[in-house]
């Protein structure tokens, strides 16, 4: 069976190849990919070893082999050798620095009626009830107001400054 991707690189690539896995600092998956596709030139000037020798070689499996050469061969030198750059974030914004601005607000402001101060509970309440955010754990809450170092029982809460008393 015919290899169905081939791998001949340029004199000027086998350069770049060499360079990346002998010197400068980069990722061992970086510069192992680079090695694999020094053995897998088909070439004139790579050494044209066969997918399983490779793998032996570089302690790789040969499907892995396979998909780097696709990729080689598909999209080109830089895609074959790095990873793939992520266009979205895992997982959306929620608690930004406006939300914490919000929070620092609400958490300046008078406590609530029946209350002596804020609670993150309360907090955390009050946030949802005024549509800042959807839902908010009070864990959430007290890790960004330590964030922020802001203690909800210290005697300076940030409401003001504190008033320093000269002793006579």
């Amino acid at each position: 069976m015919a290899p169905r991707y081939r791998v001949t690189l340029t004199s000027e690539e086998r350069e770049m190849l060499e360079k990346i896995s002998t010197t400068g600092v980069r990722s061992a998956k970086t510069i192992l990919h680079a090695r694999a596709l020094l053995l897998l030139d088909a070439g004139v000037h790579g050494p044209k070893w066969k997918v399983a020798d490779v793998a032996d070689a570089v302690g790789m499996s040969t499907r892995a082999l396979e998909h780097i050469k696709e990729r080689f061969v598909e999209y080109g030198l830089e895609d074959a050798i790095l990873r793939k750059k992520r266009e979205t974030p895992p997982r959306p914004v929620i608690f930004d620095g406006d939300f914490e601005a919000k929070l620092l607000k609400l958490a300046c402001l008078e406590s609530p009626e029946g209350h002596a101060r804020w609670t993150v509970r309360l907090l955390a309440d009050k946030l949802v009830k005024l549509k800042i955010v959807p839902t908010v754990s009070a864990m959430t809450v007290c890790n960004t107001l330590k964030k922020m170092s802001l203690s909800l029982i210290s005697a300076n809460t940030g409401k003001s400054r504190p008033i320093r008393v000269l002793h006579s």
